[in-house]
């Protein structure tokens, strides 16, 4: 069928308007621009507080004021930071760090008359007792539930005591909520500090007109260098917009007054990318396009409790699972953009990812599997019942459509984003769209989804997914402190769930940014955080 003539004119307008905006951008581009990095945040910022750092978009503002213990490579790799190394005893429940001595917090007249002072380990056990401070209400408290005790040893010297050995614990500890905070700062704003946040990372708070512009400029007394020991920041600011709408957005990033867009939104991704995933020629000449793997897996999820006799049925389960394309499904859904989900719930890119232990497209056996429960119940009109959210209804329907050929009747209810996560978290969903960033970068957190005792609302297992054996394989992984033996154990539990199919996978997400050619350092990594400390800009 045709589209309507008006929509056809509308994007030759949009078309034409991009080649206008691209064509005369570099006349726009003025000298001062060259050392400030410009993006737009079009979810707003809660806080600038890193206790309460748990959206992406606080994530990315809060990653340039402050500083932990450690910190993650763009490979996954933990890494020094304040904490110059660390020595882990005791059956690997001891971790002592050494403190460096030349880290500074920005300055500020309430430090007194040098207007700042030195990081000492005093500094993240308050830092530390406020992440878990009840009357604070950090929605990080949880980081530390595997801590047993903490304690200052000396000024440079850290030490923390697990209840139980937990290999993922300093992938915990990259995260922005373990980021140490001075205590005299704190104390002085209360609640404020939200919005007067002094901290030691290579970027300094300087304005914040909330929902309209947030200003950072370097600090120039930050304690890392380049490996050729030029010291870090290289930018001078970074200035942070607040366009509520993509388009616009992409239409600033196609001006020049923003030097990069993250994510593929469907108000631009065909304006931009063709459908196997390559920039259009329109912008080859002005725009880099970096992407890779995204530490995301997006999903469709089975109650296992239900009381529905289709979804209680492993046939119609796996029938759902190998009744549609997924490669088809990202060509035109998502432009090539993400990796189809034919392994488990492990996302590529980290360790204990296995392609071949979830299913494939295959047609036929699916309506095999359909003809059979039919026979077995005698239902000849078997239905379920799929709930998602409004951003996610193109994925339903293409999954409907194709479900319905292997003789499967599939509804869709359409609720709130707000109303769904309260229904997943509360057992009152049978069949839903979900997904799961991960928290830290560990295997162990996506399987904890299916760790019996964490059943919702008390945990993540929403589908409330339970076996004996896996809980013993999730509980002796704590224990195995061989990498090589802990990463075959994530992929025997991840196969073990999928034999009983509680979840569909769909894709495994990808990190996707478009940046000015101008633009230099801005790398990528699995956790999609931004790392502005190495990027340039040139003329």
């Amino acid at each position: 069928m045709l589209k309507p003539i008006e929509f056809i004119l509308n994007r030759l307008s949009y078309y034409l308007l991009v080649l206008m905006v691209f064509s005369c951008s570099s006349k726009q581009n003025s000298n001062k621009d060259q050392l400030v990095f410009k993006y737009n945040e079009h979810k707003n910022i809660g806080s600038l507080d890193p206790a309460f750092s748990k959206d992406l978009a606080d994530i990315w503002a809060t990653h340039q004021l402050f500083n932990g213990l450690v910190q993650m490579d763009e490979k996954l790799n933990v890494k020094p930071c304040i904490s110059k190394n660390w020595i882990v005893t005791d059956s690997a429940t001891t971790y002592t760090f050494n403190l460096r001595n030349d880290v500074f917090f920005h300055k500020h007249k309430l430090f007194g008359k040098d207007s700042t002072r030195t990081v000492k380990a005093s500094d993240f056990e308050y830092s530390f007792n406020r992440l878990k401070d009840k009357s604070v209400a950090s929605p990080g408290s949880w980081v530390l539930n595997k801590v047993e005790s903490y304690s200052v040893i000396n000024d440079t010297t850290f030490q923390i005591q697990l209840k139980q050995p937990f290999p993922a614990f300093l992938g915990l500890l990259t995260m922005k909520y373990c980021s140490v905070v001075p205590k005299e700062i704190v104390e002085h704003y209360g609640s404020d500090f939200r919005s007067h946040p002094i901290g030691t990372g290579p970027f300094k708070f300087k304005r914040w007109e909330e929902n309209i512009k947030l200003v950072f400029r370097r600090n120039n007394n930050y304690f890392e260098s380049d490996k050729e020991g030029n010291t870090l920041p290289y930018l001078e600011a970074i200035a942070i917009t607040f366009l509520p709408d993509k388009q616009s957005e992409f239409l600033q990033f196609a001006q020049g007054n923003i030097d990069f867009v993250s994510g593929l939104d469907s108000s631009y991704k065909d304006e931009i990318l063709t459908s196997d995933g390559k920039l259009r020629s329109l912008y080859v000449d002005d725009v880099n396009m970096i992407r890779g793997p995204y530490l995301n897996t997006e999903y469709l999820a089975f109650f296992m409790e239900t009381d529905v006799d289709e979804l209680q049925a492993l046939k119609l389960r796996r029938a759902i699972n190998i009744g549609f394309d997924r490669s088809k499904m990202m060509t035109y859904l998502r432009n090539g953009i993400g990796i189809p989900a034919n392994g488990g719930f492990i996302p590529k890119g980290l360790p204990g990812f296995d392609n071949s232990i979830g299913f494939t497209y295959q047609p036929e056996i699916a309506k095999q599997l359909v003809s059979e429960f039919k026979s077995e119940t005698g239902n000849q009109n078997p239905e379920v019942t799929l709930t998602t959210t409004s951003n996610y209804l193109s994925f339903c329907e293409f999954i409907q459509r194709e479900i319905q050929k292997i003789g499967l009747q599939v509804n869709i209810d359409v609720i709130p984003a707000s109303s769904l996560k309260d229904a997943k978290a509360n057992s009152q969903l049978d069949f839903f769209r979900a997904s799961w960033i991960a928290d830290y970068p560990d295997a162990e957190n996506y399987l904890s989804l299916y760790y019996s005792k964490n059943f919702s609302p008390n945990g993540p297992n929403y589908t409330h997914f339970k076996s004996d054996t896996f809980d013993a394989m999730y509980e002796a992984a704590y224990l195995e402190t061989n990498i090589t033996e802990r990463e075959a154990l994530y992929t025997k539990m991840d196969s073990l769930v999928m034999t009983s199919a509680p979840i569909v996978p769909l894709f495994y997400d990808e990190v996707v940014r478009f940046t000015r050619k101008n633009v230099n350092g801005l790398g990528i990594n699995a956790t999609n955080l931004l790392e502005l400390k190495t990027v340039q800009k040139n003329k």
